[in-house]
């Protein structure tokens, strides 16, 4: 009895790519939770120590010095997970070849 294995490899690729995608929106939640939580609690701790107001705090780079570098690795992560072609792939250009094309003919008449 011969195993397919074209199929079970097929699977396996589609499946490490389902976690690979889950494990970027994994990093995402967690990313949008941690960072809402030290934004919280710098700026709380900004208004304490320094007796400044909330517009005052709230616009200190230290809020956001982690929304920023993390973001970056977050932004390559989402390029391994999904990849640069995402905008301009192989089906992005044949549809808007045949947009182009639709757009000729109709002209034409």
């Amino acid at each position: 009895m011969e195993r397919d294995y074209r199929n079970e490899h097929k699977y396996m690729l589609a499946k490490k790519r389902v976690e690979k995608i889950k494990g970027f929106y994994w990093h995402l939640v967690s990313y949008i939770g941690v960072n809402i939580f030290i934004s919280v609690v710098v700026t709380v701790g900004i208004m304490n120590d320094n007796n400044q107001s909330f517009t005052k705090a709230i616009t200190n780079f230290g809020v956001y010095a982690t929304w920023l570098f993390w973001g970056i690795g977050l932004f390559f992560h989402w390029l391994g997970t999904f990849g640069t072609n995402i905008f301009f792939n192989k089906d992005w250009e044949k549809r808007k070849i045949e947009e182009y094309l639709k757009e000729n003919d109709d002209t034409r008449r």
